[in-house]
């Protein structure tokens, strides 16, 4: 979906932010005819509630709109499928270039399976505004709601892939793929063995951006599980449904990386991708299997359906190779982080406290918020594996978030610093400036992250 700002014209309609403390001038200043409907039709000063007021001809005169709840920083993306069909302006804005953002992360649709999709409002684009810079913000994370939206038939591993390289190509980046029994061939066993039951083979999608460039090094690593059955450790029925997110994290990955080369930062950009399906068959591989990893490290599988740190482990070793300055995967990962934080919060584990402190404030600043938990060195006792160095489970079902993460930092000892991302990937519910289904959580908020250390690090 193109999501764009209009030009300005004077024949849109002005979205006025009314508040408490000043709603009793405001109303003095509305006609007797104004008053009249908002009285006639039960309008009442609360977070989120808005009026769109017609002109005595019958023409929409401007919107009346109470805010959002405190600190909600996109409460004004509501209205961009709550308003009728049309051009709008934004009057009096305090903060217009994260209105503008809101208003069109809140227009996003998911229509490519529709034959006819319905007609949106248009925000005309606010002066002083780097336009350029709201719209390809607004369009990285839709191409990450595109991919995760899109269901597994249409968007397998090979599909993924060509997403992948359709956003390389358009920014001049080199790609590199690994298909296969190539993997076996180049070290990713544990990649090959997650996926080689699947109909398309399993891949490792390796991008590189400005990499003779100047600047800081940044590897961004995706899980992309196209769809999760479980493996032989099936998933039941219910829990499968939404497995076509279960690749959430390469389209975060993708997203931040799209916001990084269109913006095109002062930075030398690696994006990793390990891409394959969890599905069931004859080659499927087994619990109890031992693999080897692309590290070194042999792993026993306690369980198939803890696919997805398995294909992290071989693609974080890669991506941890090179010794990159920043290191951030991003992973539909475990169901404990969300039992602990809910669908909106996605955990983060970094053992960099610096890092964490510039994750938390990028998040605050550009509305795309996160929570970080502990990598409580303890639990790393119940990885260990009974024949093989490591096993990608702890018994007890506790922590599973942190012993997850846990797991993945084995692989990686290089990077100047790390931090994973265990994300949810969909929103179960619409909310302001998020709709109902595929989420790019924390790509914003790497982008914003990446954005200032380049700045820093130039000056």
């Amino acid at each position: 979906m193109n999501l764009r700002l209009g030009e300005p014209t004077r024949a849109s309609v002005a979205i006025e932010r009314v508040d408490r403390a000043g709603w009793k001038k405001r109303l003095a200043k509305l006609s007797p005819a104004a008053r009249a409907s908002l009285k006639a039709r039960g309008f009442e000063l609360r977070p989120g509630a808005h009026i769109l007021l017609d002109k005595p001809d019958g023409s929409p005169d401007r919107v009346l709109w109470a805010g959002g709840e405190e600190g909600d920083a996109l409460a004004i993306g509501k209205l961009a499928s709550a308003l009728p069909a049309g051009r709008y302006r934004l009057d009096g804005s305090a903060a217009p270039a994260m209105d503008a953002l809101a208003f069109l992360l809140g227009g996003y649709r998911f229509d490519r399976y529709r034959k006819k999709p319905a007609p949106a409002a248009v925000l005309e684009a606010p002066a002083g505004v780097d336009r350029a810079e709201v719209e390809r913000i607004a369009n990285a994370v839709a191409l990450g709601r595109d991919l995760v939206n899109t269901p597994a038939n249409d968007l397998g591993p090979a599909a993924l892939e060509r997403a992948a390289r359709a956003l390389a190509g358009a920014h001049g980046a080199r790609v590199k793929s690994i298909v296969g029994p190539a993997l076996l061939k180049q070290n990713f066993p544990l990649v090959h063995a997650v996926g080689r039951a699947a109909r398309e083979a399993p891949r490792i999608v390796d991008i590189s951006w400005n990499a003779r460039g100047k600047g800081p090094s940044v590897a961004l690593v995706g899980k992309g599980v196209c769809f999760d059955t479980g493996g032989l450790d099936i998933k039941p029925d219910a829990a499968m449904l939404l497995m076509k997110k279960d690749m959430g994290g390469a389209a975060a990955a993708l997203a931040a990386g799209a916001m990084i080369m269109g913006a095109r930062l002062p930075v030398r950009l690696r994006i990793v991708l390990p891409i394959v399906e969890n599905a069931i068959s004859g080659d499927a591989f087994r619990p109890g299997d031992v693999y080897s990893s692309r590290k070194g490290l042999t792993v026993e599988v306690g369980n198939t359906d803890a696919e997805g740190r398995l294909i992290l482990a071989d693609a974080l070793a890669l991506a941890d190779e090179a010794a990159p300055d920043l290191l951030i995967d991003f992973a539909t990962l475990t169901g404990a982080a969300r039992v602990a934080l809910g669908p909106d919060l996605p955990a983060f584990f970094t053992d960099d406290d610096a890092l964490a402190d510039e994750i938390a404030k990028a998040g605050a600043r550009v509305a795309d918020p996160v929570w970080r938990l502990p990598l409580w060195k303890p639990y790393a006792a119940g990885l260990a594996g009974k024949i093989a160095d490591l096993n990608n489970v702890a018994g007890g079902g506790f922590a599973g978030s942190i012993v997850a993460a846990l797991f993945l930092r084995r692989f990686v000892e290089r990077a100047g610093a790390w931090a994973h991302f265990d994300i949810y990937g969909w929103n179960p519910s619409a909310k302001a400036g998020r709709p109902e289904g595929g989420e790019a959580q924390a790509a914003r908020l790497v982008y914003d992250l990446v954005r200032d250390r380049a700045a820093r690090t130039r000056n």
